[in-house]
């Protein structure tokens, strides 16, 4: 059964100047996270953007991921760090997402750094937003045993 999730915003005024109440309906997790043109581009000023809800989804996404391989590896961490790092630029005269670079730490007894950057390499792929993402946008992981 396929899962659905919903998320809502209500915006008013133009791009530039205009401003949003971000909520997400479905788990109801936050409600009314203010969202602008500026906060996208140039500084966050305590407000979120479409690029961050991203980088969040793609490192909560890929934490479980990675997860799930290394205990299939049978590695099962005690403990990851995952940071996902959008890059939102021009392109060609138009805005777009570029890059989404991860970077992990890991506390994974048994396992040496090479297997846990092989498994951490693989789990990229394995990711659901890496795979929505994949072919648009540059994907990295960088991957460290603490």
């Amino acid at each position: 059964m396929a899962a659905i999730r919903r998320a809502s915003v209500a915006w008013v005024g133009d791009l530039a100047t205009g401003s949003g109440l971000l909520s997400a309906d479905t788990s109801q997790a936050f409600d009314a996270l203010p969202v602008s043109w500026a906060s996208r581009t140039e500084h966050a000023d305590g407000k979120t953007s479409p690029e961050e809800l991203l980088a969040a989804a793609h490192a909560s996404c890929y934490s479980m991921a990675f997860s799930g391989e290394l205990a299939k590896a049978g590695s099962p961490p005690e403990k990851l760090s995952v940071t996902s790092e959008i890059t939102f630029d021009l392109v060609a005269g138009k805005w777009t997402v570029i890059s989404s670079k991860l970077t992990v730490k890991g506390k994974v007894p048994g396992l040496d750094e090479a297997a846990f950057r092989s498994i951490a390499e693989a789990a990229k792929s394995g990711c659901p937003i890496s795979r929505a993402i994949q072919g648009n946008v540059a994907l990295s992981v960088e991957a460290k045993l603490e």
